[in-house]
């Protein structure tokens, strides 16, 4: 049970972590080298900026993945807690370096809350940012009983599921799922200031979509960067091969010699010019530039069906099957009652039946309180016609 908790770095995570915490009654102290920026937190209700008068149940170490061997060395050292955790994206090397320099590594387990927004600063926090998230908990062989449960306790706190992973997995599985993606966020955002004037007004939701991240921090993303190089690293060669095999495959198919584009003077001899593919082998190009391109975002698409969450009621998601009869808006009558119950449909195929009625698959999220009444169906149920 965590009854007081003191927050060092009260930025985005650390502000969110203090207001879900206040929320459930837990006494909260807020420290942070920037001044302004812990006044400012207490201001939001997230606790009050000072010293706690005895050791808390729990410190949280929110600042920058290099400084948190050294601040969790001096939190200890002043005996501020009687358990302390952090919220770096980056684990194993920041493990070494706290059994190197903690006091007390027995009273440390490690954290990674996997939320965040774009934006950073205690005015970016929310109580609800980590609610239905994952919250990795890294232990390391010599972490307490005590450490752990506290810890486990303040995901809970926080409405996160806990996850034990040890830390070398956490930093392979994050340089896959959250930071190498971030680079390729700023790649593509990167480009679009070399963009032609009507970039702005062609920019639409996707684009948006994938450059979101992208205006993150750079100076704390350098430093998570540095911290995960080696994991980091290894996707990054793995994604530069993909790179190499799909510009090999637009520039054959931007080839000027492929079927139909035949070189100036030879379209009535049938001759190939010196330093041109022939019609036959052009084609042969073509065919196999569109089929690594086609394996490619087929790849895509099964990657990225990885990113759902698992369906059924402990991931929040369903699945129905619904036969329409042939009266006109009937489905957006059905996507109209999925909404007022609080539902989101996150994925959808039809079908005709031999009959001719419309036969709806949808994956419907659930929001937690909010909305009435339930679902028609079960996970694979069919619902007849509506």
């Amino acid at each position: 049970m965590i009854r007081s908790l003191l927050v060092i770095g009260t930025g985005l995570i650390g502000t969110s972590v203090a207001l879900a915490a206040r929320r459930r009654g837990v006494e909260v102290f807020l420290a942070d080298r920037d001044v302004a920026a812990a006044r400012i937190a207490e201001a939001l209700g997230a606790g009050r900026a000072e010293p706690p008068g005895g050791p808390v149940d729990l410190a949280l170490v929110a600042v920058p993945p290099a400084q948190v061997a050294t601040v969790l060395r001096d939190t200890q050292t002043r005996r501020s807690a009687l358990s302390y955790t952090d919220v770096a994206g980056v684990k194993g090397a920041l493990e070494s370096d706290v059994l190197r320099l903690a006091p007390d590594p027995v009273a440390y387990a490690g954290g990674h809350p996997m939320a965040g927004r774009e934006r950073s600063g205690p005015l970016a926090a929310s109580a609800d940012l980590f609610h239905g998230r994952t919250w990795v908990l890294t232990p390391h062989d010599r972490t307490g009983d005590a450490a752990l449960d506290r810890v486990t306790a303040l995901a809970g706190i926080c409405g996160a599921t806990p996850v034990r992973l040890d830390g070398r997995t956490h930093d392979i599985v994050v340089a896959l799922t959250s930071h190498v993606p971030h680079l390729m966020a700023s790649l593509t955002a990167a480009r679009l200031r070399e963009g032609p004037a009507a970039t702005e007004a062609l920019a639409g939701q996707g684009v948006r979509d994938v450059t979101r991240i992208a205006a993150g921090d750079p100076t704390l993303w350098t430093d998570i960067v540095r911290a995960n190089a080696p994991a980091i690293a290894a996707v990054l060669r793995d994604v530069r091969d993909d790179l190499t095999r799909l510009l090999a495959a637009t520039e054959a198919l931007a080839d000027r010699d492929a079927p139909g584009h035949t070189a100036p003077g030879h379209a009535e001899t049938g001759h190939t010019a010196p330093g041109h593919t022939a019609p036959d082998r052009a084609g042969t190009d073509q065919d196999a530039a569109r089929d690594a391109v086609t394996e490619l975002l087929r790849r895509g698409v099964t990657g990225a069906a990885r990113t759902r969450p698992p369906t059924g009621p402990a991931g929040g998601r369903t699945r129905i099957r619904v036969v329409l009869d042939r009266r006109p808006g009937r489905l957006g009558e059905l996507l109209d009652a999925v909404a007022a119950r609080g539902g989101d449909v996150t994925r959808a195929d039809a079908d005709l039946t031999p009959d001719g009625l419309l036969t709806v698959d949808l994956e419907i999220g659930t929001h937690p309180g909010s909305g009435s009444g339930s679902f028609p169906g079960t996970p694979t149920s069919t619902t007849p016609a509506v």
